[in-house]
């Protein structure tokens, strides 16, 4: 006779402390051995030990793998596909409680030491003497989710219910989403392979708070999306007893990052919710050591949300204000020479790189280009970012004829903004899923867009206009170690919605998890909408 594993609060909990307990950071050899661990552990269930081959694991490179597992119904041709993601953030801000931070039980038990428990903030102190959270990396941000996944496929299998699943669970979420862009692919195999149709695509990331002392708990009919436009600005070299036979790059970049902190020129409402304004991420000048030549090459990157505006209309906004800082730049350039009576060094263009790529092949040839990047992509130290910057570098150096100049480009990850709220099914459902928290005496809200920015980014997409090649053309890494599936994205049409427990403190070392949304409400509130839809 078959025995449920996970059909409990109490296994359910045991299960999330087994998963969380295999430690899984971002490009980590746990991240690597973690789609292993899934596979045996779903191998137990019975429905696997009978069709073994509706687990597969998919290379997402750098020894990770994204993980499916399908159930499939005999007749059934309606499919919803789980999504989660089971990589981490690191660990470091626990301390020395750093070799709890994975094993939830103990850490939540330690923290209740008086040592430990009055250097809490009074929030995460209150919630720890409740006894209502459980305390540790990765219980909230997610693998409750994909725990909540796993008790459903498990439910499902036993009780032969006429709709297929597709757990989905990925790695890398917290850095590029290599994982699911991979899966993506795999996602479009499975449905022309088994003539299934995608009726919902269900997330499972934790609900948000909106503030410190916000304990609302959200449904999410969409995600915010996330762009990353960055500036490689190249001035002129001196010596810094000669300051003005040049011009330091970082003079340029001062002007750049005024005029995009915070630019309202970025910022987008839709359904009542706006977008946060831009920042930069990083700010620095590509000096690799300590000199009195003055630095004449920085760079910047600039964090941008998205509700609705593709790559292309993002970059004509970050090309339009970096045209009105550069000519802020050059107006007191001038005056400086002006004032000092010297003739100058230029003034300083705009460019994209796409622009600066076609220079450099007339210039150079495409083999030379080519051999240049491939340079550059040689060094593994360096992430995509990285690598972007330090293209667009080599070539300005071969390029000099261009200088000064700031040249636009994007770097990974992007993020596309998806939305369902107007969608029938989406509608029904939030309705379902409020009345469904009811029965617990909690209020559920509506939020349009998730504000975590998740992997529902990458299903559900459409560009009629092909606006995405905006970001192909000025993305140096495009093709080599960035890519995203943006036909197959298109071929994943479906609602998407984000439906998951409770928590606080995302990437902290408070990160926590409320017991009775994870254990006790969300199993039943994710089987009733489920079961909504046969």
């Amino acid at each position: 006779m078959n025995t449920y594993m996970w059909n409990t609060p109490e296994k359910l909990r045991a299960l999330l402390c087994e998963i969380v307990s295999w430690e899984s950071r971002t490009l980590t050899k746990g991240e690597n051995e973690f789609a292993y661990k899934l596979k045996d552990k779903l191998l137990t269930l019975p429905y696997y030990k009978k069709h073994p081959k509706f687990i597969e694991l998919h290379d997402a490179g750098l020894g990770r793998n994204a993980v499916t597992a399908f159930y499939k119904h005999p007749t059934a041709t309606e499919t919803v596909v789980l999504i989660s993601h089971f990589d981490t953030v690191h660990t470091e801000e626990y301390g020395e409680l750093e070799p709890l931070a994975f094993y939830p039980e103990e850490l939540t038990k330690k923290l209740m030491e008086p040592k430990y428990k009055e250097d809490l903030p009074e929030a995460a102190r209150i919630d720890l003497e409740s006894g209502n959270y459980l305390f540790g990396r990765g219980t909230m941000d997610m693998k409750m989710g994909l725990a909540l996944h796993m008790q459903l496929i498990e439910k499902a299998s036993f009780e032969q219910w006429p709709i297929n699943l597709i757990l989905t669970t990925v790695p890398d979420e917290e850095v590029n989403s290599a994982g699911m862009r991979a899966a993506v692919v795999e996602l479009v195999r499975l449905r022309e392979q088994h003539g299934l149709t995608y009726k919902l695509f269900l997330n499972s990331e934790p609900s948000f708070s909106q503030g410190p002392s916000d304990t609302n708990e959200y449904i999410y009919s969409g995600t915010i999306g996330k762009i990353m436009p960055a500036a490689l600005f190249y001035g002129k070299e001196t010596h810094v007893g000669e300051p003005l036979k040049g011009m330091t790059a970082n003079f340029i970049a001062s002007y750049m990052t005024q005029h995009m902190e915070w630019n309202p020129l970025f910022r987008e409402t839709d359904l009542g919710e706006s977008t946060p304004l831009p920042v930069s991420l990083q700010l620095k000048d590509l000096k690799m050591e300590y000199s009195t030549q003055t630095p004449y090459r920085a760079a910047a990157l600039y964090n941008v949300f998205l509700l609705k505006r593709t790559a292309a209309e993002v970059m004509a906004i970050f090309e339009q204000v970096a045209l009105q800082a550069m000519a802020a730049c050059n107006e007191q350039y001038q005056h400086i020479c002006t004032r000092e009576k010297v003739q100058g060094v230029g003034k300083v263009k705009v460019l994209r790189y796409e622009a600066l790529l076609e220079h450099a092949i007339d210039k150079l040839g495409a083999e030379e280009v080519q051999s240049i990047k491939q340079q550059v992509l040689q060094h593994s130290a360096w992430d995509d970012r990285e690598k972007s910057i330090r293209i667009v570098d080599q070539l300005m150096i071969r390029c000099q004829e261009l200088a000064p100049a700031t040249v636009l480009l994007y770097a990974p990850p992007y993020y596309p903004a998806i939305n369902s709220s107007n969608h029938p099914l989406v509608k029904q459902s939030i309705e379902l899923m409020k009345k469904t928290a009811r029965t617990f005496d909690i209020e559920v809200e509506q939020i349009h867009y998730f504000n975590g920015i998740c992997d529902l980014s990458y299903v559900n997409y459409s560009d009629e206009s092909n606006e995405w090649l905006v970001f192909e053309r000025n993305t140096p890494v495009w093709g080599d170690t960035y890519s995203i599936p943006f036909k197959e994205m298109t071929a994943l049409q479906g609602p998407v919605l984000n439906v998951g427990p409770f928590g606080k403190d995302a990437h902290q070392k408070t990160e926590r998890l409320h017991v009775d949304s994870a254990f006790k409400e969300m199993p039943i509130m994710i089987d009733t909408l489920i079961k909504s839809l046969f």
